[in-house]
């Protein structure tokens, strides 16, 4: 691990790809070395800019960041995508079509690409995309853009990834009364209108003026900079309105660097992991034959009707609180 840490902090792609690879493997001895490099790499001091990207299907995710990357490539910034497709029910799977479909910017030399199974992992990211965001900071990248599964109005698990959140939009996609429902509205700092180009160009005006009134009505936030959150538009396809992004998107990032706001939402970003993590380790204690074999037991008498789920629910955890005890045979009740 100490000699693939090395090769990530001298901008080895093909060792961040291997570390990548395993951190996002579920294999207990995986999860071992994944957290070991990831000590091996604690303390580097890098940071990059972290762009949440996510959006409804359709929108055209995909090419607003090729456009988008390339001109940030272009411009001399190393830039890594993490993209994450939607997988099978049935086999986890992923088609991973995030290079296919970003050609150009996969080509370029300040770009790398890593496409990720979502693996049914609710809010719109995998579950290990957190520690793949700190490989790339590590490798020395200087924007980090994290592309979501289309997602609804309550999945905002990329807000927690990100130091940027930008939400795209398709011209007409609802009333202006979408933009005032909380979740997905209320977590964003930037709303893209996109493919504002051809007929759909005065739509896509008039869908922007929609959202920005909507975002009037929100509460402000402590880390927003005086105007923001905003709507604006712009053409992934033409490559229009695309630097008028990049311009707020620093705007808001060098504010927030200036009044703390950037420090106080990585410390917080932070202590909302850990307690994932927390949460991810006792649901792996379910996962043991021991504690398979209580629920069984629990389950069946459940199904009974002689335990009510409530209670049984109470044993359960009772039962991993305790350790030993999670052979013992349900206390049943009338």
């Amino acid at each position: 691990m100490t000699d693939l840490a090395e090769s990530i902090l001298n901008a080895d792609r093909r060792a961040l790809a291997r570390a990548i690879t395993l951190v996002e493997s579920t294999r207990a001895d995986h999860r071992e070395a994944a957290q070991a490099l990831l000590a091996e790499l604690a303390g580097h001091g890098r940071q990059a800019l972290r762009i949440g990207l996510s959006g409804t299907p359709g929108v055209g995710k995909s090419t607003f960041i090729e456009s988008f990357g390339l001109m940030l490539a272009d411009a001399g910034l190393k830039i890594a995508v993490l993209a994450v497709d939607p997988s099978s029910a049935r086999t986890g799977g992923s088609i991973l079509g995030d290079k296919t479909r970003m050609e150009r910017l996969s080509r370029h030399a300040n770009a790398f690409i890593r496409p990720s199974p979502s693996q049914s992992h609710l809010g719109g990211v995998a579950r290990r995309t957190r520690e793949a965001v700190a490989l790339c900071e590590a490798a020395g990248f200087d924007v980090v853009l994290i592309e979501t599964v289309g997602v609804g109005q309550s999945e905002t698990v990329v807000a927690e990834l990100s130091d940027i959140f930008v939400l795209l939009l398709a011209p007409a996609g609802g009333d202006e009364l979408q933009g005032v429902k909380r979740g997905i509205m209320e977590a964003a700092d930037l709303i893209v209108v996109n493919k504002a180009d051809g007929e759909l160009k005065s739509t896509a005006t008039r869908t922007c003026a929609d959202y920005a009134g909507a975002l009037r009505l929100l509460r402000a936030r402590p880390q927003d900079a005086p105007g923001f959150p905003k709507a604006m538009t712009a053409s992934a396809l033409h490559e229009a309105g695309l630097g008028a992004v990049w311009d707020e998107i620093r705007a808001l990032a060098n504010w927030r660097r200036e009044k703390g706001h950037w420090n106080e939402r990585r410390a917080a970003q932070a202590r909302h992991w850990f307690a994932e993590e927390v949460k991810q380790a006792l649901l792996a204690v379910l996962d043991t034959p021991e504690a398979r074999a209580r629920m069984a037991a629990l389950a069946e008498s459940v199904a009974r009707g002689t335990l009510a789920p409530g209670a049984a629910a109470r044993q359960m955890v009772s039962t991993l609180a305790g350790g030993s005890a999670a052979l013992d045979a349900p206390r049943e009740s009338a």
